[in-house]
């Protein structure tokens, strides 16, 4: 699918155009032009981008980026920790910021469309299993997959 896909951010808070670029810097990395334009658009996407969602994005803001600089760089910032790639079907890799805080995703199978959520009786009961199983939870990934509920049909002539 080559639209982007929208994504709900519960936490509300608004893009920071440099917030990825200063974890580049935090963790050694040497910012090129090139890699601070792909910092930038990762950190303005408000969804779930792959590469090529990327490409095009930073392209259109500079017509000299090449394909092959954005995945370079994309790989880098995943082994740094900056992002994280996934796998929401459609067989392309979509990248999230880790900074984001922790939060699950439920992916709408028709559209693409990524909703983040957190669910604090999810969390709980996940660290319930652990626990029962004779482990202290680390960490966790949660991927829904799902279809929107069909809306209630109207009743048949003849069917109350």
């Amino acid at each position: 699918m080559d639209t982007p896909h929208a994504s709900h951010h519960p936490r509300g808070a608004g893009p920071d155009p440099s917030r990825i670029e200063r974890l580049c810097v935090e963790r050694g990395l040497k910012m090129t032009g090139q890699r601070r334009l792909i910092a930038r658009v990762l950190s303005e996407a408000q969804d779930h981008p792959d590469v090529e969602e990327l490409y095009r994005r930073a392209s259109a803001l500079d017509a000299r980026i090449s394909v092959a600089t954005v995945y370079r760089t994309v790989r880098l910032l995943e082994e740094k920790g900056i992002v994280e790639r996934r796998d929401f079907g459609g067989g392309r890799a979509r990248f999230d910021p880790t900074d984001r805080g922790h939060h699950h995703h439920l992916i709408d199978v028709d559209t693409g469309k990524v909703i983040e959520f957190e669910d604090p009786a999810h969390e709980a009961l996940a660290r319930e299993i652990a626990a029962r199983l004779g482990f202290v939870l680390v960490g966790q990934r949660l991927e829904l997959f799902g279809r929107r509920a069909e809306a209630e049909l109207p009743p048949r002539k003849g069917r109350k």
